[in-house]
């Protein structure tokens, strides 16, 4: 068996640097562009409006409004259905914070759904067993840009009558059943923050084919002022979370290149996926059908009654290698969070954990097999459409010799 270490480490792009980035002249002459215009607001500038109706022609959508951050794009989508305080928004247990922020400041509570543990995703089967009277929405998660098996989740949805929020995060491009995933939904919610597939540091997109929907995040974003109406208001509470001119410039330059990018994630994803077949104990990412997976990260899954120390244990081999990743991509549920386990929220009111039914506080680990034994065995690796071939080789030799170690 071959035991061999690496001795010489291989530098590896990065996409929290510009050696993972698609950075370059074109970014710098759009933002000299619109600093030039003197105008950086999106209410009075041009590159914003552009890039709302660029977005949206790619998505193949109706409307597209452009915001301050992913997570301000998921409470822009939140806010669009209006919860009423303490109606419950059905969401994953393996998700970023952005995500269940935007539920509670809009005074709804999260129902944690259970995911299926090698896709880390949600189901319309754990889904179901969520639904209440209290049920206002189901935000689904494409989670590293695998997509959701939408098929059934929409006709649940259909259903019990529940629009569907579509976390698009880390999904750019990617598709079910030939379908851009953020079309699928009632709502689409993208982020451009500095590691996804397009990067202006921070920014948010959110996309509908409802026109109602769609007017509503249009207002939510400018504080609910009514720009263009004929006697404007405020209409309803609605924070500030308009994009500047400056990240649209770079927005709609980044925009130009997602193509690339997105191909390029998956050509290496493919090349790694090839390389890592027939290893006892790891599974290479598990997409459904002819789904496409545009890797904003690499998952892994680990096998700790086959591989001695599971995904600690090949963590750290890959580290010292020079192959960062993450065990468990988040060290624990969401659930058990401060924020969510402590009901720390506004003063101690506990809101609106205080309206909700006893059911939708229930966190028993027994009704989340799938997230504890996903978190468990899951490796994740950074992804970046400036990996190549031989940054593929290096690490899925690495990979292959820090699994021979631990075998013995």
């Amino acid at each position: 068996m071959n035991t061999a270490v690496q001795t010489s480490i291989l530098p590896l792009p990065s996409d929290q640097d510009i050696s993972g980035r698609t950075f370059g002249q074109e970014e710098i002459e759009a933002v000299t562009r619109a600093l030039a215009s003197g105008t950086l607001t999106s209410t009075k500038g041009e590159f914003t409006k552009q890039l709302e109706i660029q977005f949206a022609k790619y998505m193949d959508c109706l409307h597209a409004h452009a915001c301050s951050s992913g997570s301000s794009a998921l409470h822009t989508a939140v806010a669009a259905i209006n919860p009423e305080p303490g109606e419950e928004i059905i969401t994953t247990s393996i998700t970023d914070m952005g995500a269940l922020s935007a539920i509670l400041y809009q005074g709804a509570v999260p129902r944690f759904a259970d995911v299926d543990p090698r896709t880390y995703n949600v189901t319309a089967k754990s889904i179901e067993s969520c639904i209440s009277d209290r049920t206002r929405a189901i935000m689904v998660t494409h989670l590293f840009g695998n997509p959701c098996e939408m098929d059934e989740i929409v006709t649940l949805a259909a259903k019990h009558g529940i629009p569907i929020l579509e976390d698009c995060a880390q999904a750019f491009l990617a598709e079910y059943k030939g379908r851009l995933v953020g079309s699928i939904g009632d709502i689409g919610c993208f982020s451009l923050q500095q590691g996804k597939h397009i990067s202006t540091g921070e920014g948010g997109l959110v996309v509908s084919n409802d026109s109602d929907l769609a007017r509503r995040m249009f207002l939510f974003i400018n504080k609910a002022w009514g720009y263009g109406d004929a006697n404007p208001d405020h209409y309803f509470l609605a924070p500030n979370y308009r994009m500047n001119e400056l990240t649209s410039a770079v927005a709609l330059a980044q925009l130009d290149k997602l193509d690339f990018s997105v191909s390029q994630r998956i050509h290496t994803a493919d090349l790694l996926t090839a390389q890592l077949q027939g290893i006892d104990g790891l599974t290479t990412p598990t997409i459904h059908g002819q789904n496409k997976h545009t890797y904003w990260k690499y998952c892994l899954d680990v096998n700790p009654d086959v591989i001695p120390g599971g995904t600690l244990a090949l963590g750290k081999l890959l580290k010292e290698q020079g192959v960062f990743c993450a065990p468990r991509y988040i060290q624990k549920p969401a659930f058990q969070c401060q924020v969510i386990r402590d009901k720390r929220t506004f003063g101690n009111s506990g809101f609106p954990f205080n309206l909700a039914a006893p059911e939708a506080l229930d966190y028993s680990p027994e009704l989340f097999p799938g997230t504890f034994e996903a978190l468990a065995r899951v490796l994740v690796l950074p992804w970046s459409e400036r990996y190549e071939p031989k940054h593929v080789d290096y690490i899925g030799e690495v990979i292959r010799s820090s699994v021979e170690r631990l075998l013995g």
